[in-house]
């Protein structure tokens, strides 16, 4: 019974889970970010998406689409994770506070659950079963 007051970490149960997160969240967020590749590819009329950065409507598209469909990609193997979801942070960052800021809670609640899901995988790293660990693996053996 009072195992479930422990604090102590199951290792391999936390890797499973590090990768399912990782990988769950990427496919999400390249659901959202299929589109609006489609809609820079296909050269539509891109001045209704937002340019809170004042860099011009297109090249915020473009930047949407490289966090949401690259960096995800990425994070979806565990490659560069730490380095990857910076991106992804400053994209929900501007979504929840600066194009949703003034929004409900309805409308900041998805994208500050994507937030606090790449903070925790900025701070975690993305475990046992990525590129990273195989990269990191191979070099600390090298190293010695």
């Amino acid at each position: 019974m009072m195992k479930i007051f422990s604090t102590a970490q199951n290792k391999g149960l936390t890797n499973s889970m590090l990768f399912l997160v990782r990988a769950t969240v990427s496919c999400f967020m390249l659901v959202h970010g299929i589109g609006k590749w489609q809609m820079l590819m296909s050269g539509a009329d891109t001045s209704q998406f937002p340019d809170p950065l004042g860099v011009g409507h297109s090249a915020s598209l473009g930047l949407a689409v490289f966090a949401e469909v690259v960096c995800s990609g990425l994070l979806f193997v565990g490659f560069a994770t730490r380095l990857v979801v910076v991106p992804l942070i400053v994209t929900m960052i501007i979504a929840v506070f600066v194009i949703h800021g003034s929004h409900g809670f309805t409308e900041r609640e998805l994208g500050s659950l994507y937030l606090l899901i790449y903070l925790l995988l900025f701070i975690t790293g993305s475990g046992k079963y990525s590129v990273d660990h195989f990269i990191y693996k191979k070099t600390k053996a090298t190293n010695y």
